[in-house]
């Protein structure tokens, strides 16, 4: 019984030894230098498009937070930080594409892409904590903004 499953499996290993060397070398294949500096040319481009809507949408909202004040300030900031926020990802996005185009081969590209999606998870939860904290806060004050209303009003009353 033992022989005939040793068989089997040998027979199954020698069928699939040339999906397993193709394996292989796919992962240690060099990525051409042409390849490489393409994506890394286009890549510097895209950063110096997102850099120039980056600096129109600050101009733009620094025009309407001038413009109006109070509570149109504080969604202005929100925009502000949403706007960075975006522009720190698109930054990390082209920064990762970079890095990705500078491996030689499946392995390192891989790597690459595994710390990239770490790097990203972390930011998330880093702007989920900051976000519950601010909207905590606005609540707080909002809530706190109400309550001395109401006593003025119900002072004034009564």
């Amino acid at each position: 019984m033992t022989t005939e499953t040793n068989s089997v499996l040998n027979t199954v290993k020698e069928a699939f030894a040339p999906v397993t060397e193709a394996f292989t070398k796919l992962q240690n294949m060099e990525v051409p230098e042409a390849a490489r500096e393409f994506v890394k040319q286009q890549t510097e481009t895209a950063k110096v498009r997102a850099a120039d809507i980056h600096a129109g949408s600050e101009k733009v909202t620094a025009a309407i937070e001038t413009a109006v004040a109070g509570s149109v300030s504080e969604a202005a900031r929100i925009s502000r930080n949403i706007q960075n926020a975006l522009y720190q990802d698109a930054e990390a996005f082209f920064a990762g594409i970079d890095k990705l185009a500078s491996a030689k081969s499946f392995n390192e590209a891989v790597q690459i892409q595994s710390d990239m999606v770490r790097a990203r998870g972390e930011v998330f939860v880093s702007r989920a904590k900051a976000s519950t904290e601010y909207l905590g806060k606005l609540v707080a004050d909002g809530a706190r903004t109400a309550q001395d209303n109401f006593s003025k009003v119900y002072t004034k009353t009564a």
